[in-house]
């Protein structure tokens, strides 16, 4: 067994990998770029060796200086983790020529499933199931249309190196099957230098299930059940489980089957995933195979009770796998929510910055556990006041629970984001929190386009509805009366003389945009310790009583407690930066911004005018934090609406900003090279 590994990524894998390491007893090494000088990863490792500046090009793709910062600490073995080098099979191949393992698959593993093509061909040698389609190379739009129509509507036209998106049209006719062709050739020559491109069948109603492998040297192959990765934005997975809830114990079994001939055929060593369509009568087709660990790979170690970092590893000092097929476990459920860096209520963008709080929830299952329990993990790579940085993925933390059934995961996950406290940079919880509590989700009823589907104009705060909005407005009162008895406790003998019992009778104010505003009377009952406090709204259907007892503390983001016998986690904030007089709860991802007040001081609330913010329509804002890497007008230029204005770049995304009228530059306000905050104005029009 190895004494040291080196881990050549960052973030929440290379903390993932480095905590499988101590359990074994391995010494592990860090490399890390200058953005990345004091992150977590780089204070758990034993070592830890600069690569160079933040941008990945320069720093966590420079194969070379990886494999000399493993000569220099003496690491026998170099783990990539997933994404940069992960599938470079001339990195693995340099490893091996300097006597340094991979802890991964071989060299001609990876080179074999790299390419699309050629991996269909081999899936056919192999007896996988494939779509029906045409591998080949294709030459000509006509011969394009002659393929697709022996094929059979609706077809896929796909570039060979594609990835991402790029280079995929759906065509349900022979004219979209010609123009198709012609814009995938296009795309892929100008984004890949690969103009190759393929014909196969358009599966509908599609579901993404991948099959977890496990190879070793000594030519054994297990399968460890399958994930499903439906839930998607943009190709990107959000939601993902193990197992599927849609596929049959038969269809496991001949994917999984199918799977292992596949990694076989390969001579397949480590842990890999193969990837299928799944059709609406569970029609599965191979897609591609992943030749390293996944993103998603948690759910699979919760239901199986393995740590596949361990096994890779294991596997790559020649070791044999353990356990047989028949010896895989298949235990409760498991779903991950990737929480990114991103806010969902402005098309997703980037968020960068500093986490001026980070507190996940309680967690009683760790990275590198070999358990079946149930419960919650949290995998990250961050911690409480630590950076997000622009340079690369958005990802903050994985969270995992693991319940005894699909619905008891869910309900786990549901609690698990409400107390997940995220502040100073957006992320997606919210998001998060409307899809597992959307009916089509709970049922197991969706597939590859739910979110395009059901979220097609985007994501706003309608499409997280409360179950119970005046629950929000009972706690908002409630808390308002804790920090009124606290501060009365806190004058002590001021209040001699003056003695009065205080009011308990208050009027919620729900803060609506642009001063559109509700009011809502609320009584509460009397508050003895342990006991719950009677907290009535009079909402327009008559009033609601909720029993409540609370558990707070001063500076807590978490307020916990028990509403009508029913525990509940929500989050909460005081003084808002728009509105120092307001609290704000957080609960299932609807969001409530309150100012509780005596009821005469809500009659004179009401008459106060609201006062619009200023015009910024003269301006082009950055739509978020980010580095702006281009300013394309100048002073006295006229712009056209639709006309390029600025470039920013966040999180290995390029965003371009367009003029949305016709107009002449009055002032740049900003300059290439700048970092940019949300709003910032970076042009002014005349």
């Amino acid at each position: 067994m190895f004494t040291k590994i080196l881990i050549a990524n960052r973030g929440e894998i290379a903390c993932r990998v480095i905590a499988t390491a101590k359990k074994m007893g391995i010494a592990t090494v860090a490399v890390y770029s200058d953005a990345d000088k004091y992150a977590r990863f780089v204070q758990m490792a034993d070592e830890a060796v600069r690569l160079g500046p933040p941008p990945s090009r320069e720093s966590y793709l420079l194969a070379d200086k990886i494999i000399e910062a493993a000569k220099q600490t003496g690491a026998q073995a170099i783990h990539p983790g997933y994404g940069f080098l992960s599938e470079n099979e001339a990195f693995a191949k340099a490893c091996e020529d300097n006597g340094i393992a991979f802890i991964g698959p071989k060299a001609h593993s990876i080179a074999a499933m790299g390419d699309k093509i050629a991996s269909k061909k081999l899936a056919n040698e192999a007896k996988v199931s494939t779509i029906p389609g045409y591998n080949d190379a294709i030459e000509t739009p006509e011969k394009a249309v002659e393929i697709a129509k022996g094929i059979g509507y609706p077809v896929m036209i796909k570039a060979s190196a594609g990835g991402g998106g790029k280079g995929l049209r759906v065509a349900f006719n022979d004219q979209e099957a010609f123009d198709g062709f012609a814009a995938c050739q296009n795309e892929a020559r100008n984004s890949f230098g690969d103009d190759r491109v393929f014909i196969e069948k358009f599966v509908e109603q599609p579901r993404h299930i991948e099959i977890q492998v496990l190879g070793d040297s000594h030519g054994n192959v297990v399968y460890l059940n399958e994930r499903e990765c439906s839930i998607q934005r943009r190709h990107q997975k959000v939601i993902e489980e193990a197992p599927s809830p849609f596929i049959s114990d038969a269809t496991r079994k001949a994917m999984g089957e199918q799977a292992v001939a596949l990694a076989k055929a390969v001579k397949y060593q480590s842990a890999g995933t193969v990837e299928f369509v799944v059709g609406k009568n569970q029609d599965f087709y191979f897609l591609e195979m992943n030749t390293r660990l996944q993103v998603e790979h948690p759910v699979t170690e919760l239901i199986t009770g393995l740590d596949l970092v361990e096994q890779m590893i294991r596997v790559a000092a020649g070791e044999k796998l353990a356990f047989t097929q028949a010896d895989v476990k298949k235990v409760g459920w498991a779903i991950e929510c990737r929480i990114n860096a991103e806010d969902p209520f402005r098309n997703f963008l980037p968020s960068t910055g500093r986490l001026v709080r980070f507190e996940p929830p309680a967690q009683n299952l760790f990275q590198g556990q070999a358990t079946t329990e149930v419960g919650v993990r949290v995998d990250t790579g961050v911690v409480d006041g630590g950076e997000i940085p622009m340079y690369y993925d958005s990802m903050i933390a994985k969270l995992i629970v693991h319940g005894s059934d699909r619905n008891d995961a869910i309900a786990r996950m549901r609690e698990a984001l409400n107390a997940f406290v995220i502040k100073g940079v957006q992320s997606n919880i919210p998001f998060q929190a409307a899809l597992l509590a959307h009916p089509k989700f709970v049922s197991g009823d969706f597939n590859t386009g739910f979110i395009a589907e059901h979220y097609a104009h985007g994501f706003s705060a309608v499409d997280v509805p409360h179950d119970d909005p005046y629950f929000l407005v009972a706690l908002a009162a409630r808390l308002h009366m804790w920090y009124r008895n606290r501060a009365q406790g806190l004058q002590g003998q001021f209040w001699e003389g003056y003695k009065r019992l205080p009011g308990r009778e208050f009027t919620v104010c729900m803060l609506g945009k642009e001063g559109d505003n509700r009011y809502v009377d609320v009584h509460l009952g009397e508050v003895a310790l342990g006991q719950p406090c009677a907290v009535t709204v009079q909402a327009p259907e008559g009033a609601k009583v909720y029993q409540m007892i609370i558990d707070h503390y001063v500076g807590d983001a978490r307020v916990t407690g028990t509403v009508n016998g029913k525990p509940f986690t929500v989050q909460m904030a005081r003084g808002l930066a728009k509105n120092p007089l307001a609290t704000r709860v957080i609960h299932n991802g609807t969001q409530l911004d309150a100012i509780v007040m005596h009821p005469r001081t809500a009659e004179l609330h009401k008459l106060m005018p609201y006062k619009a913010p200023p015009d910024m329509s003269k301006f082009v804002l950055s739509p978020m934090p980010g580095l702006l890497v281009q300013v394309a007008v100048q002073p006295g230029q006229e712009v056209k609406a639709g006309e390029r204005v600025a470039v920013i770049e966040a999180m290995k995304m390029e965003n371009v900003l367009f003029a949305s009228a016709d107009g002449v530059v009055k002032e740049v306000r900003a300059q290439k090279g700048d970092s940019l905050a949300v709003d910032q104005a970076i042009v002014e029009f005349e």
